[in-house]
């Protein structure tokens, strides 16, 4: 008999920005990984489209040596102009349908802390009152794996905060921005933020894939201290240029990480804005 134990995790979602990143830093020495790819896959990798059904994915599940011990879902459709977000809920449903088929008993969703709206320290227990449209879909694909964790699936949704190296700031960075504009606000200061780095989420999951017995329902995922945007520009190497905050601009949104931090011991330098701007490159430097 196959040893699930022994198995990889799937990693749907592996072309994406933040899949990517997660798959540059998965720690590969715990636990083995297979990216999936809807098209052009790499050798290893598996090729499948969800909306297509479970049959790719039951067929590498027949060939492999060790079947998949978890799906880690990182696919789905983020703000932007011709996007429909709204299409979250319906990814979901079809690679939950597929795991239930393949034997794949537990299923990491990515969500979003936009399911929160704005505020500091939510936790996962906290009322939901998204301010925007991508908060509300991904609402509602909360609501998709809970129908699926009744019919038995081990279903976790993450409530992913910023990602360092996936958000808009860093990204400008990036894109040759020397120069950061920053919302400045009454006392002074700027935007604060609970942010993770790309090796630090790599962790996270492989951690989650590999717990034994059943996760929450939903975790909220970022390092436990918020970092100011201001200092994760200044470790990017950028200058700021302070603008004053409009009206409705939200100076403090944060998670409180605490169900987190009891599955998985975070070091201090975790939250430290140069060291999340350290695994953000490295990942850009592999590819």
């Amino acid at each position: 008999m196959k040893d699930k134990a022994r198995g990889p995790v799937l990693l749907v979602g592996a072309s994406g920005r933040v899949g990517r990143m997660v798959l540059r830093h998965w720690p590969v020495a715990r636990v083995a990984v297979v990216p999936q790819y809807r098209q052009d896959a790499p050798r290893g990798a598996l090729l499948w489209v969800p909306f297509e059904g479970p049959g790719a994915l039951l067929e590498h599940q027949a060939r492999a040596a060790a079947p998949v011990r978890a799906l880690v879902m990182m696919a789905g459709v983020t703000p932007g102009p011709g996007r429909d977000v709204r299409e979250n809920r319906a990814i979901a449903d079809a690679t939950l349908a597929a795991a239930q088929a393949a034997g794949i008993g537990r299923v990491l969703v990515a969500s979003s802390s936009a399911v929160y709206g704005a505020g500091e320290a939510f936790d996962e227990d906290a009322p939901c009152a998204p301010v925007n449209a991508y908060g509300a879909a991904k609402l509602e694909m909360e609501a998709a794996c809970d129908a699926w964790r009744d019919r038995g699936l081990d279903v976790c949704a993450l409530r992913i905060g910023n990602v360092a190296g996936a958000d808009a700031l860093l990204q400008n960075v990036a894109n040759g921005g020397a120069e950061v504009a920053l919302d400045m606000f009454g006392d002074g200061s700027g935007p604060v933020r609970s942010y993770i780095g790309p090796r630090s989420l790599a962790e996270v999951l492989a951690t989650l894939s590999l717990h034994e017995g059943s996760l929450p329902a939903r975790l909220n995922i970022a390092a436990p201290v918020p970092v100011t945007m201001a200092a994760l520009a200044r470790a990017a190497g950028a200058r700021i240029r302070p603008c004053p905050a409009p009206p409705g601009a939200y100076q403090r949104i944060t998670l409180d990480c605490g169900r987190l931090a009891a599955l998985r011991a975070f070091a201090a330098e975790e939250s430290d804005p140069a060291e999340m701007v350290r695994q953000w490159r490295a990942a850009a430097a592999q590819g």
